[in-house]
C-alpha cells in the first residue's frame, strides 16, 4: 500500500478516535485497532511480540511491533490514574485525568505506582520524598514575568494534579505509531552529545549523526550540579523528524560508559505530535546505547512534585521584540543520598534520578553544556531551515535571540557559584552560533541560535 495511503488512513483514524470522548473504551478500542492494523498491513510487520525493555530504564524500540505489542507497551506506559480537577472518559474505563488545550492528557498518578519503580536497579530502592539540603546561595528566579501561582503549562489552565499524585503525560497510541513509521526508537535520542576536543576550540566533528550544536560548557573540575535560566522560544521545525531543543547536560565518564543527565524545552513534532515547545528530561548511563529515555517514558526518574509535567507544553512563549520568558532548571547531587535532584521555576521540586542508575554520575559531574541542539537531515539535499533558539544568530541580542542566563554551578560544599569563565562551541557558527557575555545583573550568560538554511550555510 503506498505510503501516502497509508499515513492518510492512520491520521483519520487517529482524529475520529481523538474525537469521540464520551463514548466509552470501547470505541477507543476498535479505532486504536484499526490505526495499529493498517500499520502493520502497510509496513509488513512481523507477529514477534514486542518486548518492553523499560524494566532496565531500556527503550521501546520501534521495529517488530504489532497490536498487541503497542497494547502492552501503552499499558505499561499509562499507570492507573486517581481523581483529578476534571472528569472525561475515554479508553480506560474509571481513569480521571486532565484535558489539556493543546491535546495532552494528564493523568494524576499515585506516586507509588509511577513507571520509575519497574526499574531491577530500584527494587531495593527508599523513597526520598524531599531533598535532604538545598544548594546554598541559589538564586530565586524562574519566567522573568511570572510569579509562582500563575501557569508555567499549558494543562494548568484545567486545574493541577492533588498531592500525593504525579502528572503524567498519557503516551497515546499516535505516539508510538509516529515512531514506528520513521523506525526510530521510541522515546530515546539516537546521538551523543557534542564533547568539546582538547585544548578548547580545536577542530570539532560537525556530522554527529546528523545532530548540530552551539554550546557553552566548563570541564576540569568536580561539578556537583548546575543552574541555568532558558529563554523559551517556539523555533520553526522544516521536517516533522527533525527537533530543536535548549537544554542542560550534566556529563560524566566517556564514550559507552558516558552518563548524562539533560534538561531543557524543546520542539519535536516527531515525539509529541505538535510544535509547542515542551518542558524535557533525558538520562543515559551508557553512551545512549540501551539505557534511558526521554521524560517519564522508562523507568528511571523518580517524580516526587504534582505541579509540573514532563513533557508537556511550556505556556507562554517568547515573541520576538516582545515578552521574553525563561524557565529556570537546577540540577543537584543530594550530599546524603547521592540522588541527583531537579527544581523547576521557582524551586519547586520536581523529582530525582537514583544514585543507583549511574556508575559514574555517582561521585560528580565533570563536564556541564548550556547551549542549543538540533536534528540537520538535509531535506531536499541542503542544509535544514530548522532553527535554532529564537532562530536569529546571537548578535542581534535582547529580544530577538535566545538566552541562557542565571548560569550557576554547585561545588562539592553544596554552594552554588557563579562560573568563573565559559567555553563556547559551535559545530557551524554560518547555521547556529554562540557568544558569551557579561553584565552586572546577569553575570557570565550566552546568546545563541540561528536559522539554519541560509545564504552562508547551505
Amino acid at each position: 500500500m503506498h505510503t501516502f495511503y497509508c499515513e492518510t488512513a492512520i491520521m483519520t483514524c487517529q482524529k475520529w478516535r481523538n474525537n469521540i470522548l464520551g463514548y466509552g473504551l470501547w470505541v477507543c478500542f476498535v479505532l486504536d485497532l484499526v490505526s495499529l492494523t493498517i500499520l502493520a498491513l502497510c509496513n509488513e510487520v512481523s507477529s514477534e511480540i514486542f518486548t518492553a525493555k523499560h524494566q532496565e530504564g531500556r527503550s521501546f524500540l520501534g521495529s517488530g511491533l504489532n497490536v498487541t505489542g503497542t497494547q502492552k507497551l501503552l499499558l505499561s506506559l499509562n499507570k492507573a490514574a486517581v481523581k483529578s480537577i476534571q472528569v472525561l472518559s475515554c479508553c480506560v474505563s474509571d481513569l480521571r485525568y486532565l484535558q489539556s488545550p493543546d491535546g495532552d492528557i494528564i493523568d494524576c498518578v499515585l506516586l507509588h505506582h509511577q513507571l520509575a519503580f519497574d526499574h531491577p536497579k530500584l527494587a531495593d530502592h527508599k523513597l526520598q520524598e524531599a531533598p535532604s539540603s538545598w544548594p546554598r546561595g541559589i538564586v530565586a528566579e524562574s519566567n522573568s514575568s511570572q510569579s509562582s501561582d500563575e501557569e508555567l503549562q499549558l494543562w494548568h489552565r484545567m486545574g493541577r494534579c492533588p498531592t500525593g499524585t504525579i502528572p503524567v503525560r498519557r503516551t497515546k497510541a499516535e505516539d508510538i505509531l509516529r515512531a514506528v513509521a520513521a523506525k526510530k526508537s521510541f522515546g530515546r535520542k539516537t546521538n551523543e552529545p557534542l564533547i568539546p576536543s582538547s585544548p578548547p576550540g580545536a577542530p570539532q566533528d560537525s556530522s554527529s549523526y546528523g545532530h548540530e550544536h552551539a554550546i557553552a560548557y566548563v570541564r576540569g573540575h568536580q561539578f556537583h550540579g548546575a543552574q541555568a535560566s532558558i529563554n523559551v522560544w517556539r523555533p520553526r521545525i522544516q521536517v516533522s523528524h527533525e527537533f530543536s531543543l535548549s537544554q542542560m547536560w550534566l556529563l560524566s565518564g566517556s564514550f559507552v560508559r558516558l552518563n548524562s543527565i539533560e534538561a531543557g524545552w524543546q520542539v519535536s513534532p516527531e515525539l509529541y505530535g505538535d510544535i509547542n515547545p515542551r518542558f524535557f528530561t533525558y538520562w543515559t548511563s551508557d553512551g545512549y546505547q540501551s539505557t534511558g529515555c526521554y521524560n517519564l517514558l522508562c523507568s528511571g526518574f523518580i517524580q516526587v512534585g504534582h505541579g509540573i509535567a514532563l513533557g508537556a507544553s511550556i505556556s507562554p512563549v517568547s515573541s520576538f521584540s516582545g515578552a521574553q520568558y525563561d524557565i529556570n532548571i537546577l540540577i543537584w547531587k543530594d550530599p546524603r543520598t547521592g540522588n541527583w535532584w531537579m527544581a523547576y521555576g521557582q524551586n519547586s521540586v520536581v523529582g530525582y534520578w537514583p544514585a543507583e542508575l549511574f556508575p559514574h554520575l555517582r561521585s560528580y559531574a565533570t563536564m556541564i553544556e548550556w547551549g542549543g541542539e538540533v536534528v540537520n537531515t538535509r531535506p531536499g539535499g541542503k542544509h535544514t531551515a530548522t532553527q535554532m533558539g529564537s532562530g536569529h544568530f546571537p548578535e542581534q541580542g535582547f529580544s530577538q535571540a535566545s538566552y541562557i542566563r542565571n548560569i550557576g554551578l554547585v561545588d562539592s560544599r553544596n554552594q552554588l557559584q557563579l562560573p568563573s569563565y565559559l567555553h563556547t562551541l559551535a559545530q557551524r557558527p554560518r547555521c547556529y552560533d554562540i557568544k558569551s557575555s557579561y553584565n552586572k545583573n546577569w553575570g557570565l550568560h550566552v546568546y545563541y541560535g540561528g536559522p539554519g538554511q541560509n545564504p552562508g550555510c547551505r
